[in-house]
């Protein structure tokens, strides 16, 4: 029986993990178990990071709510509860851009904040 090697094949493979690991540091890009063991590192962190960035994002609305509220005089969490009890539905996206954008609609918004928690 005639001995089958399947190279076409194979450089497609090859050809193809190459090219998705381009751009990469050292051995793992050019060394195919290497570049194959980077390429599936490279996908869960990515997946992992998808995940992370909507943390970090979160994080950083907060940091930039807080300072602004804390210039209005208030802190985030009794901003965020005032905000709440004056029936505001306005998500932390929003009012970080407030912040940075429009520091008098922020302003208007801390007042409101403060006269619901009867300060």
């Amino acid at each position: 029986m005639p001995r089958v090697k399947g190279g076409s094949a194979s450089d497609r493979k090859r050809k193809k993990l190459f090219a998705i690991t381009k751009g990469f540091w050292g051995r793992k890009k050019n060394v195919y178990r290497r570049a194959r063991e980077a390429y599936l590192h490279a996908l869960s962190r990515a997946y992992i990071d998808r995940k992370r960035r909507k943390r970090d994002f979160r994080r950083l609305w907060i940091t930039r709510i807080n300072a602004a509220a804390r210039s209005c005089g208030m802190s985030y969490s009794s901003f965020m509860n005032g905000i709440k009890k004056a029936g505001i539905v306005i998500n932390r996206k929003m009012l970080s851009d407030l912040a940075i954008n429009d520091m008098a609609a922020f302003t208007q918004l801390a007042a409101q904040s403060k006269s619901a928690l009867g300060k």
